[in-house]
């Protein structure tokens, strides 16, 4: 019998994941806490969201580690990974959008983890200045978030390929790498023989943020299945916002990362929302915090109408400020009416949503997501 999760619009799962594990510098432990403190949860209930803080897994800090110079902290980080997948499976049961509060960049494994315990078919596009194709072969630091896509696909540090099932947790083909500026030479080669597709800053700059990501949508089946939004904050240039470890001058604009958001966070095929790399020491007035939460909420409110009769004053304000009618992103995903039923397999199991409901099965182990 199949599971059917009927996912509610106004619903969020809130998880923290504290870890700067797999970076080469502490900070980006402090994140969850800090947008916590700047007020992320009343602004989304002011909005009109229905918010189920799921708190914060342990946290973990980066460290030196000698002993590893091809793969730095993978222990470590293989302990974050497994605290999290189960946390993001329930809220997935729940019914709510899981927005997962990082952290550095290998949260994303977590989380596609959780996700495909009851999605078949589930896609990335993944929004960093950073392509993350090294392998431990190849890389000039040893740091496991440079490797991070190269773990999704099934490459990289053996721990972290097959913590879940059968590798890949997603194929080439389904990975859209948004807002690239960083690549080094062995990933360049590799992307030279690969399905997975990259769109430049640069493109973006000159085709238009919502013209790509409409086609990286496409490009991921994003409009069919499910797919995880993995954002890193120093996408964004240093001009729009510093508060990163690696911040730096050219990447993405603000105006074009918002549009960006507004056709990627308001499909009903979102099935998780991923924020990372945010430095609180970086920011010591908040103000880059208040940005991001101010984007976030607005974003999300764009998801709202499609829940019938739960529209708040309020999110619809914001949905009509961040998307104007005549825009490329509005009326690339007209919003449905009621919310979206998704299957996923399952042994007994009818109804996700209550406490007997039982989790798929063993993950699958072919197939991972469809093209």
């Amino acid at each position: 019998m199949a599971v059917k999760i009927v996912r509610q619009a106004n619903s969020i799962a809130l998880l923290g994941v504290p870890t700067s594990a797999a970076s080469l510098a502490a900070g980006h432990e402090r994140a969850p806490a800090a947008w916590r403190a700047a007020g992320l949860v009343d602004r989304l209930r002011e909005a009109g969201f229905a918010v189920s803080d799921h708190g914060d897994c342990v946290e973990r800090v980066y460290a030196p580690d000698e002993e590893h110079p091809r793969a730095r902290n993978v222990a470590p980080v293989l302990k974050v990974l497994e605290e999290l997948r189960p946390k993001v499976e329930v809220a997935v049961k729940s019914a709510a959008l899981p927005v997962v509060l990082g952290g550095d960049n290998t949260v994303v494994l977590g989380t596609i983890a959780g996700c495909r315990r009851y999605y078949r078919n589930v896609g990335l596009i993944y929004v960093d200045r950073d392509a993350g194709l090294n392998v431990p072969a190849s890389t000039p630091s040893g740091c496991v978030d440079g490797m991070v896509i190269s773990h999704v696909i099934g490459r990289g540090a053996p721990e972290l390929v097959r913590f879940w099932g059968e590798p890949p947790l997603v194929r080439e083909p389904d990975v859209a790498l948004f807002g690239i500026e960083r690549v080094d030479p062995p990933e360049e080669q590799f992307l030279t023989n690969s399905p997975l597709r990259r769109y430049t800053a640069d493109e973006i700059s000159r085709r238009g943020a919502s013209v790509v990501a409409e086609e990286a949508l496409e490009r991921v089946h994003g409009l069919r299945h499910e797919f995880v939004l993995h954002i890193d904050l120093d996408v964004i240039a240093s001009e729009d916002f510093s508060a990163t470890n690696l911040s730096a001058p050219g990447g993405m604009r603000w105006e074009q990362f918002e549009q960006a958001l507004a056709l990627f966070v308001r499909q009903p095929t979102l099935a998780a929302l991923e924020i990372s790399a945010y430095n609180p020491a970086l920011d010591p007035d908040g103000a880059g915090a208040n940005r991001v939460i101010d984007l976030l909420v607005k974003m999300l409110a764009l998801r709202l109408p499609a829940a019938a009769e739960t529209s708040s004053p309020a999110a619809e304000q914001a949905a009509a400020a961040a998307v104007s009618a005549d825009s490329p992103a509005a009326s690339a995903a007209e919003p449905s009416v009621g919310p979206a039923p998704v299957e996923a397999p399952a042994d007994g199991a009818s109804d996700p949503a209550s406490p007997e409901a039982a989790p798929v099965g063993d993950p699958p182990k072919s197939d991972t997501a469809a093209g």
